[in-house]
């Protein structure tokens, strides 16, 4: 019998996205052990056995500029044993040749209803097929969802409805080592968990100037709101809530609002703020306009509650909850923060590499 290895004995710049395999000829395999790393922390590469015991196969791909070493025993029909031993070393990449996924929302986040998996790239994907079958989203109740590539760094994981509540989701980005475009490579594989809160649906009416918040179906409270006034309408959508401050400085600036301007504005300790839109639409206590809420849109694009309402809103919302806005003249572009549930789940999934 004889025992080998798809990589060459001494073999050195073995591509990181070689999956290492182990075979028996004329017999089968009874161990093997494989280990990268200086000798006094030597690391594990954990395969199964496969086909009766005739192969062996690596779980993981391979690490960047490291020596394995190989060790596998073997018996053939008689039970004679064979041994065997190799070794080899992985190309070296530096970092602009490896792609980084960070994601959103935290691990162990609790989280709103609409809330996408986002995982975002530090360096362009052109391989989006190959990354996105290493992808995974399991839950608990099972759902249906669906990838959908925002840009070549940015990919989203949206359920096909809104998540129930209290569902448990686990996220698997299983991408080291992972060829994402010519000459770069996943740098890490990365596990996420989180767990959705209670069903909080919001309708901001723009015209009506009130917010609607339902509770797990429930209609809980009609507030009294303000948003944009002409020529700052605020953009009609489903928008997700991203971020929450309990207390926020809003510089007009940052809307394109120049100093200067009789529309500037540069207000300190905003309470209660919730950004819903990447161009600086918020949620918040505005206890300067408590006279228009209700009434009329004054703000350049916020929604402005009374402090005691913003603050209830605030305390019982989570990232990824979603608020409904109607009746504006303006339209929410796409990308304009999370806008994952202003396409039918047929657009959704027409944005997927595997479609």
């Amino acid at each position: 019998m004889s025992l080998t290895t798809n990589v060459d004995d001494q073999a050195t710049g073995v591509p990181v996205d070689t999956r290492l395999r182990v075979r028996a000829e004329h017999g089968a395999l009874d161990k093997v052990r494989v280990v990268y790393g200086p000798e006094e922390k030597r690391v594990p590469l954990k395969g199964t056995l496969r086909d009766g015991g005739k192969s062996w196969v690596a779980k993981d791909l391979l690490e960047p500029g490291v020596t394995y070493r190989v060790k596998a025993r073997g018996h053939n029909t008689d039970h004679e044993t064979k041994k065997f031993r190799s070794s080899f070393r992985t190309e070296n990449l530096a970092l602009d040749e490896q792609a980084y996924p960070s994601m959103v929302p935290l691990d162990g986040e609790t989280v709103g209803v609409g809330m996408p998996v986002i995982i975002r790239f530090d360096i362009p994907v052109t391989r989006k097929a190959a990354v996105e079958r290493r992808l995974s989203v399991t839950s608990k109740p099972k759902v249906e969802g669906s990838w959908h590539w925002f840009s070549d760094t940015e990919v989203h994981f949206r359920p096909k409805n809104y998540w129930p509540a209290g569902t448990d989701v686990h996220v698997d980005v299983d991408v080291n080592g992972v060829q994402t475009a010519d000459g770069i490579y996943g740098q890490k594989s990365r596990t996420l968990d989180f767990e959705v809160g209670k069903r909080v649906v919001s309708v901001m009416d723009v015209a009506n100037h009130t917010l609607t918040v339902k509770v797990n179906g429930k209609v809980a409270r009609i507030l009294p709101a303000t948003s944009g006034k002409d020529g700052f309408a605020t953009r009609r959508g489903v928008k997700l809530i991203m971020q929450k401050f309990d207390s926020k400085r809003m510089d007009a600036e940052t809307t394109g609002i120049e100093p200067g301007s009789s529309e500037y504005y540069n207000i300190a300790n905003v309470k209660y703020a919730m950004r819903v839109t990447t161009s600086g639409e918020f949620i918040h206590a505005a206890p300067w306009s408590v006279g228009s809420q209700g009434e009329a849109n004054v703000s350049h694009g916020c929604v402005g509650m009374n402090t005691d309402n913003a603050r209830w809103f605030y305390n019982l919302s989570h990232r990824g909850d979603p608020v409904k806005f109607i009746h504006s003249p303006r339209e929410l572009e796409p990308g304009n923060g999370w806008t994952d549930w202003n396409m039918s789940y047929k657009e959704y999934k027409q944005g997927s590499a595997l479609n």
